[in-house]
């Protein structure tokens, strides 16, 4: 399986998933004008992957920022990571925040009320 790569803009996120290591990684700021249609190649990627997974699947959110329909989006993905890890597959999500950024610390505790995923939420000094 090929990996995905989507470079980053202004408003898109850097998107770096490896099927030969399971690290997925999204990084930058997720304000697209249509979210859906950016999101959709990984959306895709993610669902062809989980037919033939690593043992271990580590996905990284380094996001500075992202809106409304965006939230929707990312957490498609991870709906999807879910059901990797009901299948009997390790799955880890580590969400990246920068130390001050309350926001940013919310939004991944929402993520992780919601889900049924290893989910550990983490501040640093930059992303």
């Amino acid at each position: 399986m090929e990996d995905l790569h989507i470079e980053g803009t202004t408003k898109t996120p850097e998107i770096h998933f490896e099927a030969s290591t399971g690290i997925l990684e999204i990084k930058g700021r997720s304000i697209p004008e249509i979210s859906v249609e950016f999101y959709q190649a990984a959306i895709n990627w993610l669902k062809d992957y989980i037919q033939s997974p690593q043992d271990t699947t580590v996905f990284n959110a380094r996001l500075e920022y992202f809106n409304t329909s965006s939230s929707k989006s990312i957490l498609d993905l991870f709906k999807i990571l879910e059901e990797l890890e009901h299948s009997g597959k390790k799955v880890k999500i580590n969400w990246f925040h920068i130390e001050e950024d309350e926001s940013m610390e919310e939004a991944g505790e929402e993520y992780k009320i919601l889900l049924q995923l290893p989910f550990e939420i983490l501040a640093v000094e930059s992303l």
